[in-house]
């Protein structure tokens, strides 16, 4: 077995199950992956694109839109114009759409574009399960119920893209003990759904807190590789930002009053609800810290005023895309290049 050969045999499926790590836990540190020599630093787009829902409501199994998928043309020319190949991690709304299907195709069939998982199970099928919000993470469904629903979708990319994903982003970061198998199951090469020092417990999802914000390998046969989502501490104690989390989350006030007086501050790299000015302090921390793969985020309805909390009016938007200038500008000034999944692949030693 190797990264990227496709799907495993049942035989290959049953070693593989053996030998998992769940992706609920931290890895050890010898299966920090390495990247071959001239990989150098370099910075991965990821875009959750998704259908259009209001956040602060009860999920919804049905009903929902996809209209700002229009707007994916013009932020497409904007990566392009710096050189940016953007994966979007499609969802089944927007697969299933036929603004997806005019959209997207064109995009990865000249390589200016490359397409992922990303599971939503309460808008996707089969829906046997209450929706609810222990349930919108896949990772605590049935792990039968949870690899239909991401073969349904695997499935729809294939036919109504005419693409085979490789890499995977669990909806909410929704990953459970059998999510690794499922995906090594369907030659998922890549997942991307771990989110460090993020603790999504309270609400029954997972705890990301003691996990790395390197790439790693999920298991010793090295067939699935993880790339988290980049998030740095920053200030006077951010070594001790892991072991103060937990006090953190029992007194919302003092997360914001260690921010304000510069002693520990929580970087997310997304131009949603972070400033660029702490984005490059975020890349700074990354940077010389030795990390050889940053990857930013945020979310497709962000593209259109309305859909997310962090762009609401025009205004914002501008924010948005004034974020990706500045921090491609200082990736530019500190030698991190663009990559893609198809270079990840190629350049991971395995």
């Amino acid at each position: 077995m190797s990264l990227g050969n496709g799907p495993l045999d049942q035989k290959q499926l049953g070693e593989a199950h053996l030998s998992d790590r769940s992706l609920l836990d931290p890895p050890p540190p010898g299966l920090r992956a390495r990247f071959k020599p001239g990989f150098d630093r370099r910075a991965l787009l990821t875009i959750d694109t998704e259908e259009e829902f209001d956040w602060s409501k009860p999920f919804t199994p049905s009903g929902h839109k996809v209209d700002h998928l229009m707007r994916i043309g013009k932020f497409q020319e904007f990566c392009e114009g710096m050189g940016v190949v953007p994966v979007y991690l499609v969802d089944w709304p927007v697969v299933s759409s036929d603004l997806a299907k005019e959209v997207f195709p064109p995009l990865v069939a000249n390589g200016r574009a490359e397409i992922g998982v990303q599971l939503h199970p309460w808008v996707n099928p089969p829906q046997r399960e209450t929706v609810n919000a222990r349930n919108s993470y896949a990772g605590n469904l049935p792990p039968d119920l949870e690899r239909e629903k991401f073969d349904n979708l695997v499935d729809a990319i294939e036919q109504n893209l005419g693409v085979s994903p490789l890499i995977y982003r669990a909806g909410r970061y929704g990953v459970g003990s059998e999510t690794a198998a499922i995906l090594k199951g369907r030659g998922i090469a890549i997942d991307t759904s771990v989110r460090p020092h993020h603790d999504y417990s309270d609400d029954g999802g997972p705890d990301f807190t003691r996990h790395p914000d390197y790439p790693y390998w999920t298991d010793e046969q090295r067939n699935l590789l993880e790339i988290p989502l980049t998030t740095c501490y920053w200030g006077m104690l951010r070594k001790q930002g892991a072991m103060l989390q937990p006090l953190i989350r029992k007194f919302p006030g003092l997360g914001g009053a260690l921010a304000k007086t510069g002693m520990l501050e929580r970087i997310p790299l997304t131009p949603e609800g972070t400033t660029s000015e702490e984005a490059i302090r975020c890349i700074d921390i990354a940077l010389d810290d030795g990390f050889e793969l940053l990857v930013i985020s945020l979310h497709s309805p962000s593209l259109v005023p309305g859909h997310t909390p962090y762009v609401r009016c025009e205004d914002d938007l501008d924010a948005l895309y004034g974020w990706m200038r500045a921090v491609y500008g200082y990736f530019s000034l500190r030698g991190v290049k663009p990559t893609s999944v198809g270079e990840i692949m190629h350049q991971v030693e395995v």
